[in-house]
């Protein structure tokens, strides 16, 4: 009939379209998994993600003829990561969408060096079409913004970070 529904007699019935509705989601937002509860029904579509390489490390043979070999200069520190803000890390309680304004033109909730009162809206997460505003934690001034509007986030990534 058309129903797009899959299962049996006394099995779940999923609804193979809301699947492929998902993977689009998952596809356009570069997420790795997204999950809907609706009552006793509960479905979780993910895509199998790379893991990164580890780094290898490459030993030459040892020198043949008793010599020793030499220790190789230390690397310069430069390319290391610079130090996090002193503060409060305010982390994302869910994955979707980030979004530094209420709609497309308006001025971004926050800016670095701006001071917030506890409660008061720092930005909001889209997910499954619903804006959830994500607020302060406490009173204090905004260290840095770690993300970038329009950007997917995952699960307890940092956001803002509140000194």
């Amino acid at each position: 009939m058309g129903d797009d529904k899959v299962g049996g007699a006394g099995g779940m019935n999923i609804d193979g379209a809301l699947v492929r509705e998902l993977a689009e989601l998952l596809a356009e937002t570069n997420l790795s998994e997204i999950e809907v509860e609706d009552g006793e029904r509960r479905i979780r579509v993910a895509r199998g993600v790379a893991a990164p390489a580890m780094p290898q490390t490459y030993y030459a043979p040892a020198p043949q003829g008793g010599v020793a070999p030499q220790a190789a200069p230390a690397a310069p520190v430069a390319d290391a990561a610079p130090a996090a803000p002193e503060g409060t890390a305010v982390k994302s309680p869910m994955v979707g969408t980030v979004y530094l304004s209420s709609e497309p033109g308006s001025p971004p909730f926050i800016t670095v060096g701006q001071a917030v009162k506890a409660g008061e809206t720092l930005l909001i997460i889209e997910a499954m079409k619903v804006m959830n505003p994500i607020i302060a934690p406490a009173a204090g001034t905004v260290k840095a913004v770690l993300v970038e509007n329009a950007q997917p986030v995952e699960y307890d990534q940092p956001l803002v970070v509140i000194g």
